[in-house]
């Protein structure tokens, strides 16, 4: 919402509701529009700052690895070729941006987007989306309304969607396996006496071109094998 309001305020800048811009020659109108412009401008910035400030704080008290604000204007970037990031309402660009996001940093084999029924934002989103796993085509994205559809049909749906991203998990963990030349027998005794490696918030690292948690830790594991 930060970010948005100050786009809105830089594509608005010199503009006043309900006046004319003041003309070339009216020097002094001139500075007080630009200071009040750049007042409100830094204010949003500031407000920015200490809300990733205050976020990232609550994140390491916590001990939350890997989950920090992603920067808005990269998402911007990616979603505007296919989302016009200026069509405002409900996430906007943001379905689209995240989507492309999470493909091309591998941070997931499938998305799954739940919204409501008859939003307009989201109804425009899922016809972009065809445009953008046309372009991805490893991508699986499926739309989930909270509408009146039969839950037999939605529970299918998923299901189907799921089962694809299950066989590109298991297809990256062998994958994985070959690669480093490891079995799960190899690496499960090494877990084994490396008890810390069984801790439900071990940060096990992000390798790029990997997806799953279990490939990761794979690779993680034959890294600290070979060292």
């Amino acid at each position: 919402m930060i970010h948005q309001a100050k786009q809105k305020t830089i594509d608005r800048k010199g503009l006043i509701k309900g006046q004319n811009p003041p003309k070339w020659w009216e020097i002094i109108k001139r500075l007080t529009i630009s200071k009040a412009y750049f007042r409100k401008v830094l204010m949003l910035i500031l407000a920015e700052i200490i809300l990733k400030r205050e976020y990232n704080r609550l994140r390491d008290a916590l001990g939350v690895k890997g989950c920090g604000i992603t920067d808005l204007n990269e998402l911007q970037q990616i979603a505007h070729p296919y989302y016009n990031s200026r069509a405002a309402g409900g996430e906007g660009h943001l379905e689209v941006a995240k989507n492309i996001y999470y493909q091309n940093k591998d941070l997931c084999h499938m998305v799954l987007s739940l919204k409501p029924f008859g939003c307009m934002p989201s109804t425009q989103s899922d016809g972009v989306q065809a445009a953008v796993i046309n372009h991805y085509k490893d991508m699986i994205f499926l739309p989930v309304e909270t509408s009146g559809e039969g839950e037999i049909n939605v529970h299918s749906r998923v299901q189907m969607a799921l089962g694809d991203a299950k066989t590109k998990a298991e297809d990256e963990f062998l994958k994985v396996l070959n690669e480093t030349g490891l079995t799960i027998e190899k690496v499960k005794v090494y877990v084994e006496k490396h008890p810390e490696l069984k801790r439900p918030m071990y940060p096990v690292p992000h390798y790029k071109g990997t997806i799953g948690v279990a490939a990761n830790l794979v690779r993680h594991v034959a890294e600290r094998m070979s060292t």
